[in-house]
């Protein structure tokens, strides 16, 4: 069963099964803006061994752990099944059957008129220890797309390439470069990261650590062909890592088959164990930097994460340059002098608040 959210020019489907944000439609500038990612397979294509989430592999959901877990590839939040409540101030609301490490997870997405974003947080009830988790948004870019990123200290691939016997990974894993541009590949060249595609069939994920100086994280993917721009936002002292998911026709196997192509995952976390080398450090570079590498849970209180996505038109196809806030105005300049300037509720994401302070169990007006 699909719920529909909608407000004055934007509209989302919710599926409950995994907690997936399906689709985002925008009505910008006479246009619908729709830029999320669906795989092109059905559910009967995905072998019963595979993580459940494949069946229904799509727009944005969110993953605790995002790592290996009994519950399947992300945790139970991607691939378990969220209960619908009710709600009367607009906003779609829903529980995770099941407990992630004892907690409960609430799940909100929230629109407003004429703003062009989705606010979205996760409440974390209760629990103990600590977890690497993410959004995990998936941009369509069937025609390429240029990226740009607030500020990162360095950036990093995984301990193993994602694909060795079955398909193929080009960069070269474990590394580190401070420079977006220049990151190794596995053959000896460099590759871009500002660019996608960079490279034919591969299977890739390398991550961006913010500097620890930065106010707004964001995330920009022009669509040049189709004139428009995905923005991710997060406040990087709750959620440090950008990781990039490069799945472009690099898996030979069911159910990707060397179709799942143009697939851009842009997944904001707090997530030190995809981090090949640095996860293996004492102090690990995170934490000496004050960051966090991973979500401590509250027995008696709250954990809360929020992160924005949204799209609007960019017919110039530039590369965004800039990305400020200023109250509720978000403004976005490219590289060539366009600029957007778009309303935001500037105060939600929390810009000044730390992550792991702890709160007090909300007082709930519905049923768990």
């Amino acid at each position: 069963m699909t719920e529909t959210l909608a407000a004055k020019g934007i509209r989302i489907d919710f599926i409950p099964r995994g907690g997936v944000l399906r689709r985002m439609e925008i009505t910008d500038e006479g246009a619908t803006v729709a830029p999320l990612h669906q795989a092109p397979w059905s559910a009967a294509e995905v072998p019963p061994d595979a993580p459940p989430h494949q069946a229904w592999l799509a727009g944005d959901f969110f993953c605790a752990p995002f790592s290996a877990s009994p519950d399947g590839l992300h945790g139970l939040p991607a691939n378990g099944t969220w209960t619908v409540v009710p709600s009367t101030d607009g906003t779609l609301r829903a529980v995770l059957q099941g407990a992630v490490q004892g907690a409960t997870v609430v799940k909100e997405l929230a629109l407003q008129d004429d703003h062009p974003f989705v606010y979205q947080r996760h409440l974390f009830i209760g629990g103990t220890g600590t977890l690497p988790v993410a959004n995990h948004a998936m941009v369509a870019l069937p025609n390429g797309g240029k990226l740009s990123f607030s500020r990162k200290r360095w950036w990093e691939s995984l301990a193993e390439p994602l694909e060795t016997t079955r398909g193929r990974s080009r960069l070269a894993y474990p590394r580190r470069a401070e420079d977006a541009a220049e990151f190794p590949a596995a053959d000896g060249t460099e590759v871009n990261l500002h660019r996608y595609p960079w490279g034919e069939a591969h299977e890739d994920f390398v991550a961006g650590i913010e500097d620890p100086a930065s106010r707004l994280g964001w995330t920009a993917v022009v669509r040049p062909t189709e004139g428009d721009l995905f923005l991710s936002l997060r406040n990087p002292a709750q959620l440090p890592m950008t990781m990039l998911w490069h799945s472009n026709g690099g898996r030979d196997y069911a159910p990707w088959n060397g179709r799942h192509r143009g697939c851009l995952g842009v997944e904001e976390g707090a997530a030190l164990p995809m981090l090949g080398l640095s996860s293996r450090e004492t102090p690990d570079p995170l934490t000496a930097a004050g960051q966090p590498g991973q979500v401590i849970l509250d027995p008696s209180g709250t954990v809360d994460i929020r992160h924005v996505i949204g799209a609007v038109r960019w017919p110039s196809g530039q590369t965004v340059a800039g990305v400020m806030l200023d109250g509720d105005v978000l403004t976005v300049t490219g590289d060539w002098g366009a600029e957007r300037k778009l309303p935001l509720r500037g105060s939600w994401l929390g810009l000044a608040a730390p992550f792991s302070s702890p709160k007090p169990k909300p007082a709930l007006d519905w049923d768990l």
